[in-house]
């Protein structure tokens, strides 16, 4: 597996962590890795944990990458919105491990997961478009008027607040906050939980229940790839 995104898996469990060494910036060459790892996954029917290197989940979008002019920030902004529109009917399980800082399109991709953990310490998680000068996607939005609660949404979104993880948590970006010492527990814990279900049955519930914001987003794909600059 590619060196930015590692893939191991133990019986029905994989593993998939982003590990660019420095912030886990989601490039192009990451999120092609990233499908690659999750074609495995599928192929193999497992659950997957989703986890960054220590102290990053994800900074989001490579800015160095969306600077190189408009066409090539609308293709990668769209490739990370096809991989977040993935995992949110995915067939089998998707556990969000937020290592660390969890910022911007790295805080969707954890918005996506079925179920989250965030890791206690000075880490930020947010969401900080309106704050580095980016009008936010359609995309995005509608994903977080999905995910976070109603009196968090205007903070969010469109305030561009950063929590700390505990307030995260408040916010809808986590279903749950562990130490270091007992984070590894929490994770086994919770794909023990997952195993027990019939994935049949998930999958069938996941996508019906889902089945109108899943259309909305794919509208919203296509709505940013229309914008005119």
């Amino acid at each position: 597996m590619d060196e930015i995104v590692s893939y191991q898996q133990q019986d029905n469990v994989a593993t998939i962590t982003l590990d660019d060494g420095k912030v886990n910036v989601l490039s192009h060459a990451m999120l092609d890795a990233l499908e690659r790892a999750f074609d495995r996954a599928q192929e193999s029917r497992a659950i997957v944990v989703l986890r960054g290197r220590e102290g990053k989940f994800s900074a989001g979008f490579d800015l160095s990458e969306m600077s190189k002019g408009p066409q090539n920030a609308l293709k990668l902004t769209t490739k990370g919105s096809e991989m977040a529109h993935r995992i949110l009917c995915f067939p089998t399980p998707v556990i969000g491990v937020s290592t660390g800082h969890c910022i911007a399109m790295g805080a969707f991709l954890m918005l996506t997961c079925d179920y989250r953990i965030g890791l206690s310490g000075s880490f930020r998680t947010g969401l900080n478009e309106t704050l580095i000068g980016m009008t936010m996607h359609h995309f995005g939005i509608e994903l977080a008027r999905y995910r976070l609660p109603a009196s968090y949404f205007n903070r969010c979104v469109i305030n561009a607040e950063l929590f700390n993880p505990e307030n995260a948590m408040l916010a809808g970006f986590y279903d749950a906050v562990a130490a270091p010492e007992t984070i590894d527990a929490e994770i086994a814990k919770t794909v023990d939980s997952f195993s027990k279900l019939n994935m049949g049955a998930f999958y069938g519930t996941k996508t019906k229940s889902r089945m109108d914001v899943l259309a909305l987003l794919k509208d919203c794909i296509e709505r940013d790839l229309n914008m005119r600059f």
